[in-house]
């Protein structure tokens, strides 16, 4: 397997050599975070040097570096900052403490007066463990094929939340199409059924802005996006979100249709786009954002991201691996 460095994200590139230090320096690795109000999170803490970093994910958006990464005492302090459109900067200052495989934290705002912003909220965070040797494909074997589409309706779907509704089936062709009207909140869409490792192929149709994504299990989102032309970028077609960036452009011009052959196994994934192998059986290494939780351990369902723009999609096939 040919690995290009631009291929790896910055939270994979984070991540090497973690595991060697995390017997003397408990906070080191990667942990699973359920953020204040239940959303997914990622954190990464590295040595390097001598000298702490760290990554986060806070439910949606990028795997981004912190400011800072220290440990006081039995107390890992990391410091986050976030500009405004006019530059101010708000400062977040988590905490945690270690006790085994999990991970007590507060997190505390200020604003960028310096004035506290609410009250400090407790989370948690558990560790993830190892990712395993990747696994070799030509043994994997599949179950029997489920179409996830049929074609007519939206039986066997439903949206996440309670939200307006972009999605319907015209001419056998899953649609969603949204409105940028005020007090509209356009929906995403799950399969009712869960999942745990498996192969799917589908067929997807962009349109002008598309920003769409697959959510496999509902933690790893590969993403969909009008992206033709563009450089290569974890953000778009084809990427884990944030995560993995595409080895190769493989897009097809907007408005025509695409297919995409993704493989998920052992937290390691392969997508094909176009008949071009664009992330080969690369580990993944947490959550991304906008994940329904930051759980990589349990069945969850395909999603489809629909509060964004338009996008069609058809001709969706699971097969799940057979232990």
């Amino acid at each position: 397997m040919f690995l290009s460095i631009r291929s790896l994200s910055v939270a994979a590139v984070f991540s090497l050599g973690a595991v060697l230090n995390a017997a003397d320096n408990p906070f080191i690795g990667r942990w699973a975070l359920t953020i204040p109000g239940g959303g997914a999170g990622w954190l990464g803490v590295e040595e390097k040097d001598g000298a702490l970093s760290s990554s986060v994910l806070w439910g949606g958006g990028s795997v981004v570096p912190t400011t800072s990464t220290k440990v006081d005492g039995d107390t890992l302090i990391v410091i986050r900052e976030q500009k405004n459109k006019e530059g101010k900067v708000t400062t977040e200052t988590i905490t945690a403490k270690v006790e085994g495989d999990a991970l007590k934290l507060t997190t505390a705002k200020k604003n960028p007066a310096g004035k506290a912003m609410g009250e400090p909220a407790e989370f948690t965070g558990k560790r993830i463990p190892d990712v395993p040797p990747a696994p070799d494909l030509s043994k994997v074997k599949y179950g029997e094929p489920i179409q996830l589409l049929n074609g007519k309706d939206l039986t066997g779907w439903s949206l996440i939340k309670s939200t307006d509704n972009g999605w319907s089936v015209v001419d056998g062709v899953l649609q969603n199409r949204v409105s940028k009207e005020k007090g509209k909140h356009f929906g995403n869409l799950r399969t009712d059924a869960e999942f745990e490792d498996f192969n799917l192929k589908t067929e997807v149709r962009t349109q002008e802005g598309s920003n769409s994504g697959i959510y496999l299990r509902g933690v790893y989102e590969v993403q969909i996006m009008e992206s033709f032309g563009k450089p290569l970028d974890s953000h778009h077609m084809g990427a884990l979100y944030s995560r993995i960036t595409p080895s190769v452009n493989a897009e097809k011009p907007i408005g025509e249709w695409q297919t995409l052959d993704i493989t998920l196994v052992d937290r390691h994934l392969t997508v094909i786009l176009n008949g071009k192998t664009i992330i080969d059986n690369q580990p993944v290494l947490g959550c991304t954002g906008g994940a329904l939780t930051s759980d990589e351990f349990k069945p969850g369902p395909i999603f489809l991201q629909g509060d964004h723009t338009n996008v069609d999609y058809r001709n969706m096939v699971l097969r799940p691996v057979v232990k």
